[in-house]
């Protein structure tokens, strides 16, 4: 698979850890990296570790195709919690018409 043809993942954490609640990362094959994820070793992102070690779980929440300049960018933007449909689900779910309100200008 190509660096074009590769994933950029965001995986939503089953209760935060200190501010973070979201890790997201890009992968050539996205179930071999998921692997090192949950394994808590040396492969996996320290932050992964760290998650692991406290006994927090994680869903995969979101996919896109794309590249590391993709996964950078959606980095740099910010607001996991925006894109991510777990976050989204229990926000709409917490208003009591059960939709997504509009912004008002």
């Amino acid at each position: 698979m190509t660096e074009e043809e590769s994933t950029v993942y965001l995986l939503h954490f089953d209760q935060p850890y200190r501010h973070a609640r979201h890790y997201q990362g890009w992968a050539a094959d996205l179930e071999r990296r998921l692997a090192e994820h949950r394994a808590g070793g040396q492969a996996a992102a320290r932050l992964m570790q760290v998650i692991h070690a406290e006994g927090i779980g994680c869903t995969l929440a979101r996919t896109w195709r794309g590249t590391r300049g993709r996964e950078r960018q959606l980095k740099v933007q910010g607001g996991a919690s925006r894109r991510c449909p777990v976050c989204i689900a229990v926000r709409d779910a917490s208003r009591p018409s059960g939709r997504r309100q509009r912004r008002t200008p």
